[in-house]
């Protein structure tokens, strides 16, 4: 089950750990790309898979449907974890997502997110002043 927050470093090589408890879950080899909210997402290749099904069966006559999914699939690259368990961040999304050294792994169920730990920080403090009111509209929802 992929769910927790842990925060680890990326070295001078962009390699980043993933955390033991994550590593069966996804397998060998992972998808990461362009997340929402400037922060990169994590996908095994099962998961992976689904996201894309999805995308490719949105309707690409609208042009919010078109550009998500532009991003989505052309930000996405296949990496492999290495014997220690960790993942090369390519450059181009360590810059999208502004990672610096230390960054937050958060597991989301389905995928996992990676943070600066700075931009983490502030977006839980914003989100949570607020969790009381977005949990009475979920309520309303039935959720």
């Amino acid at each position: 089950m992929l769910i927790g927050e842990y925060k680890h470093t990326i070295d001078d090589k962009r390699r980043l750990a993933i955390p033991a408890k994550f590593r069966k879950e996804l397998g060998k080899k992972v998808i990461i790309t362009k997340g929402l909210e400037n922060c990169l997402f994590v996908y095994s290749e099962k998961k992976w898979m689904k996201v894309m099904d999805k995308l490719e069966n949105m309707p690409t006559v609208q042009s919010g449907a078109r550009s998500f999914s532009r991003i989505m699939l052309a930000g996405a690259m296949e990496v492999n974890l290495d014997r220690l368990g960790r993942i090369l961040i390519p450059e181009y999304l360590k810059k999208y997502a502004g990672l610096k050294r230390n960054v937050v792994i958060c597991g989301l169920s389905n995928k996992l997110e990676i943070w600066d730990v700075e931009k983490w920080e502030m977006y839980k403090e914003k989100v949570e002043k607020d969790f009381d009111s977005v949990s009475e509209k979920l309520g309303e929802l039935g959720i």
